[in-house]
């Protein structure tokens, strides 16, 4: 069990609470496991996971549960997921690969093509033949044909952009972008050839990632109900899959996902369809059961604010700085240390970028150095856009247990393999 989890079988029977605020991590706990693992550290919660892996199937009990992989992809978390009872939906050859590592069967595997590689079509196809359940589903016609060309005849869902987008920023909403679907007014068309081939057994849209506003909603029930036309018009599917995106509340009073009346908004606007009601979560399984440790190493007063340089940066946590994303950020040593004041921070990280900022002049403790910091809601997207920009090696990965998930990756690591470009 996790260090902070409550009893097992009141967390089993509930799913545990609807959303886990930082400051409901274990302090101590945290300390001690940077204190052995050092910084940056991501932590995760693997109960936490399952933990919202029940709420959803009790959110959606007659739906297909399919988690989006490209969340996060590590392998105890996969597990966890296919323990739980949900399937996997993969963007890439890779996460198909994760996911039949990490034990999920072909029936339970779903391929979401987006312009797929020729090597990721020939991998997918290769280990079709040895699980012909496994379905690909396809945002155009090229697709199918690409498919057909490598002996492909199984399992097909088409993608439908529906002209609706949502979710937390632009660089997310693919419900409306070109690059996702076939166009709704030729969804019909393209099922009807694709029967001629393949065995179409769903549809498939959705509307981005982030989905937590009213806005937001608004705009899923409508690509929903858009769907459930569609499914009506060409009949005899097994599904009918809306897509996943829900948010979760990064700041500290933003109220939690109504999981319960989203699910009941969407089986209304899909309605009476002789399909089942097919979801791809993937934020929403991961976000909160993961934080990540950086160690604070240069505190620089300035007029307008304290500069926190801490030892993570972009290339460890990218969402701050690729869309301005907000994290809630808690200093760990100033918990204990009543005597702190408190003013505008800027907790800055150490790659050589102006953008390279978890938080410019937000109201938190005053640091000192030394202090380690926890930044909230980092098990979605967070481990998974790590890069080595500036030859940073990439984090090290822990359970609250102190289990290692991913051991800490080393400067040989980051260049192992380059060659010189002599002749020798």
């Amino acid at each position: 069990m996790s260090a902070d989890a409550t009893d097992p079988a009141t967390e089993e029977a509930s799913g545990g609470p609807a959303v886990r605020r930082l400051a409901d991590w274990d302090a101590d706990r945290l300390r001690d496991l940077a204190a052995d693992h050092g910084t940056p550290l991501y932590v995760t919660d693997l109960d936490r996971v399952a933990q919202n892996c029940v709420r959803l199937r009790d959110a959606f009990p007659d739906a297909e549960i399919r988690y989006a992989v490209k969340a996060h992809t590590g392998r105890a978390v996969l597990e966890t997921v296919r323990e739980s009872g949900i399937d996997a939906e993969c963007a890439s050859a890779g996460e198909v690969r994760r996911a039949l590592d990490a034990g999920f069967a072909g029936e339970r595997l779903h391929y979401t093509a987006v312009n797929p590689p020729a090597r990721d079509l020939d991998l997918v196809v290769e280990w079709w033949t040895a699980h012909p359940e496994l379905t690909i589903t396809v945002g155009a016609r090229d697709t199918l044909d690409r498919l057909a060309e490598r002996g492909f005849d199984g399992r097909v869902c088409v993608r439908v952009n529906p002209g609706i987008g949502a979710g937390h920023h632009e660089k997310v909403r693919t419900g409306a972008a070109a690059k996702f679907g076939v166009p709704y007014d030729r969804a019909a068309d393209v099922v009807a050839d694709a029967r001629d081939d393949f065995e179409v057994v769903g549809v498939h849209a959705h509307a981005g990632s982030g989905i937590h506003g009213e806005d937001d909603l608004a705009a899923h029930r409508e690509l929903v109900a858009r769907m459930g036309d569609l499914a009506r018009e060409v009949g005899d599917l097994e599904y009918v899959d809306v897509g996943g995106g829900f948010g979760v509340p990064y700041h500290e009073d933003d109220p939690p996902l109504d999981l319960d009346a989203v699910a009941a908004a969407t089986r209304e606007a899909l309605g009476d369809v002789d399909a089942a009601l097919a979801v791809e979560p993937g934020r929403y399984v991961v976000a909160d059961a993961g934080v990540l440790l950086t160690a604070v190493n240069t505190v620089k007063p300035t007029p307008d604010t304290t500069v926190a340089g801490v030892d993570a940066g972009m290339t460890d946590l990218l969402r701050p700085a690729m869309y301005d994303a907000y994290h809630a950020i808690r200093n760990l040593d100033a918990d204990t240390d009543g005597g702190r004041g408190r003013g505008p921070v800027t907790v800055a990280g150490p790659i050589c970028e102006t953008g390279d900022t978890f938080c410019d002049g937000r109201e938190l403790s005053v640091p000192e150095r030394g202090d380690l910091l926890a930044v909230g809601n980092a098990g979605a997207y967070g481990y998974e856009m790590a890069s080595t920009y500036n030859s940073r090696p990439r984090p090290a990965e822990v359970t609250l247990d102190g289990d290692v998930l991913r051991e800490r990756e080393t400067l040989d690591g980051v260049t192992r393999l380059e060659r010189g470009g002599g002749s020798e």
